[in-house]
């Protein structure tokens, strides 16, 4: 029995408006972010506060890029998150190939363990890891930085590269197999080419939690290898915090990432969707 025209329709109009409601929802606060960058000090904190700027400037743009150290402090994050996310992809292909293919019992437990590694609070490791660095020669480096948020993203780029691996059918191995390519290179020539769209999304979860980490870079950081969070966080006087900067800051800061998810998005669409369908 089929659902009537009008019923489809109903349907269609309330789930486009629960995905309309949703993106309002999570977009607010980014467009209050944004308006508020343009806004002079004294409308920032005035109360109660007002969604537009009653006067737009764009001093608070000049005076976040004046700032001595911002500058470095985004060459910094790409770095640290450009390295981070190459060793978690280097590490976790390997690793969750491996799981998917073989299947054996010590796979499963493997990734069972990442996923409970990555309930860990990372207060819990910060200090060690922090002791660590200093004892390598790395302290203040975004190398120690990037080694410490690999940790972050490594367990769930191995959960999400295996779920992807066990969506390609195990005959386009085999076949490449017949025709002389070895393990390694069908999975180079071959997988890896059918769950691009599985890599990038892994590789995008991976530069996301490192470009938008705290905590690490906060105790692993001190002048050298500042990331631009910490750099957010440092935009107070002795009369409190400078929200106009900080929001200007900030609104630069996520335009890196908005661009990457754009330039990205049919291979995210076709991550997220692999396996989806089998014939």
């Amino acid at each position: 029995m089929t659902a009537s025209p009008t019923r489809r329709t109903g349907s269609r109009t309330l789930l486009w408006t629960l995905l309309i409601s949703v993106v309002v929802l999570y977009a607010i606060p980014f467009v209050y972010l944004v308006f508020t960058s343009f806004k002079t000090p004294a409308d920032a904190i005035s109360v109660p506060p007002s969604v537009l700027p009653e006067e737009w400037t764009a001093q608070n743009y000049t005076t976040a890029l004046s700032t001595p150290g911002v500058p470095a402090a985004f060459v910094n994050s790409l770095s640290t998150a450009t390295l981070s996310t190459a060793l978690s992809l280097v590490l976790a292909v390997p690793a969750a190939y491996a799981v998917a293919r073989f299947g054996t019992v010590s796979g499963r437990i493997f990734v069972m363990i990442a996923l409970v590694t990555r309930m860990v609070p990372p207060v819990a490791i910060g200090v060690p890891l922090a002791g660590m660095m200093s004892d390598f020669g790395l302290a203040d480096t975004p190398t120690a930085l990037a080694l410490a948020h690999t940790t972050i993203s490594l367990p769930l780029s191995i959960w999400l590269m295996a779920s992807f691996f066990e969506a390609v059918p195990r005959e386009l191995e085999e076949a490449a197999r017949v025709d002389g390519c070895g393990r390694v290179h069908a999975l180079v020539r071959v997988v890896l080419p059918v769950v691009s769209g599985g890599v990038a999304v892994t590789a995008l979860f991976a530069f996301l939690a490192s470009w938008n980490e705290f905590l690490f870079s906060l105790l692993l950081s001190s002048v050298r290898a500042q990331t631009t969070p910490i750099v957010i966080a440092n935009f107070q006087t002795q009369y409190g915090l400078q929200w106009g900067a900080m929001t200007a800051l900030a609104t630069l800061y996520s335009v890196p990432v908005i661009l990457l998810t754009l330039l990205l998005q049919r291979r995210i669409v076709a991550g997220l969707t692999l396996g989806a369908v089998k014939g």
